[in-house]
């Protein structure tokens, strides 16, 4: 082939890549959750056919508020309170991913939340695990092979975050990589939560923390000073430490911007998602493009694929078309990302030299 492959979704899809801010609760196909809603009793869904609930929820989430964003969920999780309901839910959401060309996935979801029929904590991880392994099977079948990495989350508005954190580590050896807390970030700060990363930190497990998306600075500056996090789920509000008084170079950055860009800690930014939670007024107005320029460490994610109405194609896209990058920026992000994944360096190398470097080499030509 000469030259490089024309930029289309159906050209994306085709390249390798790597997603690390994805919600198992925020990914489910509406027909799955019709199904398992029979299936267990729940008759709380606000739609009853598919086409109506996937509309219901992409248009509930696009609400501008993180905390009605974050209501849309109670739907989701009800259907995910069995063994059955977690593998399944698990073993799509690897096999979508892989069809969609990700060869990497870190997906996370609260354990905490997934009690309500019996479940122990460990019983509600070990069905996800068998779930991913499934679906991780499947794909491979399918001539489209993914890893996926589970991350357990602990709500911050809760008290159980010790409790997850030990949970992490009992199980980091079965597919567990690392450990984040999430929910309603105002009032909630990650400080609140430290004798759960101190834990991670004595046990040298891996943590992210959503911090910077609904609330400003403070959060990134706690998630990272009193934390010690490896990532920033989401971080798009580092903004709010950056001039731009005119060029991108001539950008000033404060004390916690430098240090993140120093350090090189990633930034899962989630460009959908941060539009519909009013995080960002607009896609053209995300600072995706600004954050890339000054040489962050910026990843691509979907954050909630059900929700947005998304996939890691669909996201890249829109940064195509909203940016114009070119395939050698794709292949950048998707670098970044797996660099920054919670899998031990030899298997991260493994994945960028076999995998996403020959595949962006045909795309480029």
């Amino acid at each position: 082939m000469n030259g490089p492959m024309p930029l289309s979704l159906a050209s994306i899809r085709q390249a390798p890549k790597a997603l690390l801010h994805d919600h198992l609760d925020g990914g489910l196909r509406p027909a799955t959750v019709l199904e398992l809603a029979a299936d267990c009793g729940y008759e709380d869904l606000p739609a009853s056919d598919e086409a109506a609930l996937a509309a219901w929820f992409r248009d509930a989430a696009d609400s501008g508020s993180l905390e009605l964003y974050l209501e849309t969920f109670a739907h989701t999780v009800a259907v995910m309170q069995t063994p059955e309901g977690l593998r399944r839910v698990a073993r799509e959401c690897a096999e979508d991913l892989a069809a969609d060309g990700v060869v990497y996935a870190e997906v996370r979801f609260a354990p905490e939340q997934h009690l309500e029929r019996g479940l122990t904590l460990d019983e509600v991880v070990e069905h996800t695990l068998a779930g991913f392994r499934e679906g991780e099977a499947a794909a491979a079948a399918q001539s489209h092979p993914i890893v996926v990495t589970c991350l357990l989350t602990a709500m911050r508005h809760a008290a159980r975050s010790r409790e997850i954190a030990e949970l992490t580590v009992r199980f980091r050896d079965r597919g567990v990589g690392g450990f984040d807390i999430a929910g309603a970030e105002a009032g909630f700060p990650p400080s609140r939560h430290l004798d759960a990363f101190e834990y991670m930190r004595a046990n040298s497990a891996h943590f992210t923390i959503h911090a910077g998306e609904a609330f400003g600075l403070p959060s990134i500056h706690e998630a990272l000073a009193f934390c010690g996090c490896d990532r920033l789920g989401h971080g798009v509000r580092i903004t709010d430490d950056i001039e731009v008084p005119g060029a991108t170079e001539d950008a000033r950055l404060g004390l916690v911007a430098n240090y993140v860009r120093d350090m090189r800690i990633p930034l899962e930014l989630c460009p959908s998602s941060n539009v519909q939670t009013g995080a960002v007024p607009s896609l053209d107005k995300h600072p995706f493009d600004l954050l890339a320029r000054l040489r962050f460490r910026v990843t691509v994610n979907t954050d909630n694929r059900l929700m947005s109405d998304t996939s890691m194609s669909k996201e890249m896209a829109k940064l195509v078309d909203t940016f114009g990058y070119g395939w050698s920026d794709l292949e950048r992000f998707t670098i970044n990302a797996m660099k920054s994944a919670f899998i031990p360096f030899p298997e991260r190398l493994r994945i960028i030299d076999d995998i996403i470097k020959p595949g962006y080499a045909v795309l480029l030509g």
